[in-house]
């Protein structure tokens, strides 16, 4: 097209010369760039020597451009061959070497950003698998206190002749470890199964505190199909029943799952030792666990906030945005 321009329509060239040659024209450019696409994959291998190599390759092939029009102009018309003049030289060549050098730069702007996009895939794949394997392993955080007591609690059990408590509580603690580990971590399930399954765990673990453990869970009607991650409560509970427990006490826990505005909260709360505000790193690995999963579920979209009761004990608050399954049409 540049050739076009800036030679063929300024000249009287015949159509039956002007036609081929323009279809030879494109043809051998065609080819050109094809040549010179392979030959820059072998220089990006030469680091130090890429820029002058590209310029060397882009005035080379302008040489061979031009005189290969040169020529098959020459044989369209049939005529004696005629050496160019420096004239028709320097026009031709500048005009390939413009085409050639234009073609080099719209190369490497593709190719570049192509390599981008590449590599921001490549990154948002590998920082979603890390965050799938993070939130895989904190889900499947199981606490062997929790597994060593309830054990512990069915052997009594059965030193006690107590059998059929005993198997009830083996097969409450079968079917929780079950959901637990056979569950995808990754896949959301609805706030009634997530209270069936905390009334699972409980009954466990009443199971060893027995009239010492007084707990309650409440769920609005209108919020038990919202989502919400897999165990996300239950390692809560379990804080409070490690840290927040004082000697010879009844520890009352109250769960409430309710809906507010857009948002799901759910509050636990307890009469036990509360929170030690100047130590922190007691509050037990449960709130670590549950505000690390917040984080790479909801990013900032969700809050877990903590506090103690003015009456004695502490108070978990989390907020979360409401989410519905997808209705099958």
């Amino acid at each position: 097209m540049l050739t076009e321009l800036m030679i063929k329509l300024p000249s009287e060239e015949p159509w039956q010369v002007h036609v081929p040659h323009l279809l030879l024209d494109v043809s051998s450019g065609f080819l050109i760039t094809t040549a010179l696409h392979a030959l820059y994959k072998r220089a990006k291998r030469l680091d130090k020597l890429t820029a002058a190599l590209h310029a060397g390759l882009v005035i080379l092939a302008s040489l061979l451009w031009t005189q290969f029009k040169w020529f098959s102009l020459q044989a369209l018309y049939g005529g004696a061959w005629e050496p160019m003049s420096w004239f028709d030289f320097g026009t031709w060549t500048s005009a390939s070497f413009t085409m050639l050098a234009t073609w080099t730069a719209g190369y490497y702007g593709i190719k570049s950003y192509l390599d981008n996009v590449e590599q921001r895939e490549k990154a948002e794949r590998a920082t979603h698998l890390a965050k799938e394997a993070q939130l895989k392993m904190l889900r499947y955080q199981l606490n062997p206190h929790f597994m060593f007591n309830s054990i512990n609690a069915v052997c009594t059990l059965i030193l006690k002749h107590e059998n059929d408590r005993a198997v009830d509580m083996l097969e409450q603690l079968c079917d929780f470890l079950r959901y637990s580990l056979y569950t995808d971590a990754l896949k959301k399930i609805s706030l009634a199964e997530e209270a069936a399954l905390l009334r699972t765990y409980l009954e466990i673990e009443k199971g060893r505190f027995q009239t010492s453990l007084d707990v309650s869970i409440d769920t609005d009607s209108d919020c038990d199909s919202a989502l919400i991650p897999p165990l996300l409560i239950q390692p809560l509970v379990e804080n409070v029943l490690k840290h927040g427990m004082q000697a010879n006490q009844k520890m009352i826990i109250a769960v409430r799952f309710s809906l507010t505005n857009k948002d799901i909260q759910i509050d636990v709360t307890d009469n036990g030792k509360g929170f030690d505000e100047q130590h922190k790193c007691q509050r037990g690995i449960g709130l670590e666990n549950c505000q690390q999963r917040l984080r790479l579920t909801y990013q900032d979209r969700a809050q877990l906030t903590t506090g103690n009761r003015p009456e004695g004990g502490a108070w978990v608050r989390i907020q979360i945005p409401q989410e519905r399954p997808k209705s099958i049409s």
